[in-house]
């Protein structure tokens, strides 16, 4: 089966991952400036780097469908800068899955593939796709719903230890980043992570900095740059995919294998 997946986030990621372990020919859209925190299990740093590998899988960055099937025959994840999801319109694909992660639907219909999945809030199971992938924590996340939607978007990230607002560094500048930091490294709080625009961004709080965007992004005004987590033994969780991830990848990989609904 053949599957695109818009976005190539961290949990974008997870599923494609598990799909490619199961042996699905993936396609992945990008926008051309990838704003992934958690770097080092996001395919999204394909458009950067031109490859990455997660876990024992490798994404390339194609710039055509040509290239793509290049990428299948080598059992790779083929990375295509196309946030419009144009390929839609000269390519069939057995699914579409929406991994974007916006808490919002950024173009995806339920007519773009015999099967289409939306993860997360933002979607409308009967409406806007076939089915609708819970990506909130807690008894239901990983739940496929095949009318209504998602639990909606809090804004509060996930409790880890007792805390959550804490954990994530948004920028209160604008400017080219230029990272004082890299994901893996322990930081203090009010330790400068970064500067942007020349400004220095602090740590929020003592911890493990599980992702950071890359030098050279153009950030935005309370833009989402920079993950602590207060696990600091935990080295390991920035180079593996989290358990949310799985989870989900495993709600996706079974709608996937469900097929349209009767």
């Amino acid at each position: 089966m053949r599957v695109l997946v818009r976005g190539a986030g961290d949990l974008a990621s997870g599923i494609l991952h598990k799909l490619a372990n199961c042996g699905f020919e993936l396609v992945a859209l990008e926008v051309e400036h990838p704003s992934s925190i958690r770097r080092w299990v996001s395919f999204s740093e394909a458009v950067y780097r031109g490859s990455c590998e997660i876990e024992g899988v490798t994404a390339v960055r194609v710039d055509s469908f040509a290239e793509a099937k290049e990428a299948f025959s080598r059992h790779q994840i083929a990375v295509m800068v196309d946030p419009e999801a144009m390929l839609l319109k000269t390519e069939r694909f057995d699914a579409v899955v929406d991994a974007i992660i916006a808490k919002r639907n950024l173009g995806t219909r339920i007519d773009m593939a015999p099967v289409v999945i939306g993860v997360g809030p933002g979607f409308e199971a009967g409406k806007d796709c076939h089915y609708v992938v819970e990506t909130k924590r807690g008894h239901h996340l990983g739940r496929i719903y095949t009318s209504g939607c998602a639990i909606p978007n809090t804004g509060i990230p996930g409790d880890i230890q007792g805390f959550s607002i804490q954990r994530v560094v948004h920028s209160p500048y604008a400017g080219e980043m230029c990272c004082l930091h890299q994901i893996g490294d322990i930081v203090k709080e009010g330790e400068p992570l970064a500067l942007v625009g020349g400004q220095p961004v602090k740590a929020t709080m003592d911890g493990l900095l599980r992702g950071i965007l890359p030098d050279g992004y153009p950030v935005t005004v309370k833009l989402k740059m920079a993950d602590i987590d207060p696990r600091t033994d935990q080295v390991k969780n920035c180079n593996t995919i989290s358990d949310k991830a799985r989870c989900i990848a495993g709600g996706v990989l079974e709608a996937i294998l469900r097929g349209y609904p009767v």
